[in-house]
């Protein structure tokens, strides 16, 4: 029992080169285990939707980006090579459909969750009616900016400061440079700072 849950803790340890238990279960899996593909879906699942949501800022999206992911992951897994970590290369096929997707609707829906999210901030500030402007403001004026960038940047933007990936790591899951991805975020934090210049 101890063992399975070291190995379990093991898996959903993101960001880091597989380990030896993920290795064995990506082995087994393209072997045509059924068991090991649901645990290497067990390790990754709830990243893979918080970074399919944060991109998308739909639920019903994330959703089906979540299912086509792990199925585009089932069939491809026999040409996974170990080039890269599991991890950078499951979140490649996850950002790869949510560019598409966002490329393919050019106006983006409001993540559902913000709504409730403004609204507690508004109960938080209602003895203030001033903060409570400010807080409206603020949310309209960074939900504004998201919205205005390019499927790219805001990808790159979302996998730094939601996922918390580093840029060389952002730089292989987008297929280009760790360079490029740095330049792309400097570009976001530029238009950022810009847009909420007389808030900070």
């Amino acid at each position: 029992m101890l063992t399975e849950q070291r190995e379990v803790a093991l898996e959903a340890q993101i960001g880091v080169a597989p380990s030896l238990d993920e290795a064995a279960l990506i082995r087994a899996a393209q072997k045509g285990d059924h068991d090991a593909f649901e645990r290497l879906v067990r390790a990754h699942d709830q990243g893979v939707l918080r970074c399919a949501m944060n991109l998308l800022r739909s639920s019903e999206d994330a959703r089906d980006v979540y299912q086509e992911a792990f199925l585009r992951a089932y069939k491809s897994l026999p040409s996974f090579r170990f080039d890269a970590s599991f991890h950078t290369w499951l979140y490649r096929v996850v950002t790869n459909l949510c560019l598409d997707r966002l490329r393919k609707k050019k106006v983006r829906r409001e993540d559902d969750s913000a709504e409730p999210l403004d609204s507690a901030r508004e109960v938080r500030a209602e003895g203030n009616p001033e903060r409570t402007l400010l807080s409206r403001e603020l949310s309209a004026r960074i939900q504004e900016v998201l919205q205005g960038l390019t499927p790219r940047e805001r990808t790159v933007f979302e996998l730094r400061h939601y996922q918390g990936m580093r840029l060389k790591t952002i730089g292989e899951t987008l297929g280009t440079s760790e360079e490029a991805a740095k330049n792309c975020l400097f570009r976001v934090t530029q238009k950022m700072r810009a847009a909420l210049g007389d808030f900070v």
